[in-house]
């Protein structure tokens, strides 16, 4: 029997349960299309909270949470919620924290002021997520990261969690998407993005700039393949990212019927 290739899908937001900008929808399209291929399929997006829990049929997994996630040896909670995507028989995973998510606003409070700890929940939804998947123990040959608060899951993927045996065989695809922010993260972020001893401030040059283009690409540039995911996307990141030696670039199409991407799938999980 052919065991069927993983795909896990990590994104900050996914139609219908978080719909800020057009990619939301298309991940939601994808993680269907994928699954209905053939493909088995997980995803994992933050638990904020105007995500309806009871609308959504949101559940603890009691035996995944318990989790704690270090930053700058302070430890944060981590748990972890699941709900069946809607229309699709596969699962998305909520990370949750009382500190980070559990708020009425998203990125911005009710004065449209950004948050201060948005650098803070960006670490700690990127190694989160892939201290989730250790605890799952699901090896996934594709991950395919979007949003630009998944920035820093290919460069951890790289480092961090290079000789981690459950992402031995994994390759990382990672979507550009359209700037939604004008804010800097914190100056605290480089340094305390440095999760691991295997991790030097210098090897984060690509975020250096710490804001929304900063992000997008230090996540192109760990990752094995890259994707444009919306019209309107930085020019610097085009120039930069539209061709590059070695890696497969998918440009943004709207009237794709997204079989490109599940092409690059099997492609890189064939590799």
């Amino acid at each position: 029997m052919v065991t069927k290739k993983r795909i896990l899908f990590i994104a900050n937001e996914m139609s219908p349960y978080l719909e800020l900008t057009e990619f939301s929808e298309i991940v939601n399209k994808l993680a269907i299309k994928a699954n209905d291929s053939g493909f088995e399929v997980r995803c994992i997006m933050p638990r904020f909270g105007v995500i309806n829990e009871r609308r959504h049929r949101l559940h603890e997994v009691v035996r995944l949470s318990g989790i704690n996630v270090s930053i700058d040896n302070d430890d944060y909670p981590l748990q972890i919620k699941v709900a069946s995507l809607p229309n699709a028989r596969l699962q998305v995973y909520f990370l949750d924290n009382e500190d980070m998510f559990k708020r009425k606003y998203i990125f911005q409070d009710e004065h449209d002021k950004w948050y201060d700890d948005n650098w803070l929940r960006t670490i700690f939804f990127c190694k989160g997520a892939l201290e989730t998947v250790k605890k799952f123990g699901w090896p996934p040959d594709i991950i395919h990261c979007s949003g630009w608060m998944t920035g820093l899951i290919p460069f951890y993927l790289k480092t961090a969690y290079k000789k981690e045996p459950v992402f031995g065989n994994s390759k990382v695809i990672y979507t550009i998407g359209q700037n939604t922010f004008k804010e800097k993260l914190h100056t605290d972020f480089l340094k305390r993005a440095v999760i691991h001893n295997s991790i030097k401030e210098k090897d984060l040059e690509a975020f250096k700039e710490n804001n929304n283009t900063a992000l997008f690409r230090g996540g192109a540039a760990h990752a094995d393949a890259i994707s444009f995911g919306d019209e309107q996307v930085n020019s610097a990141l085009i120039e930069e990212f539209g061709k590059v030696r070695g890696k497969k670039v998918i440009p943004y199409n709207a009237d794709s019927d997204l079989t490109e991407y599940l092409q690059l799938y099997t492609d890189l999980a064939n590799k």
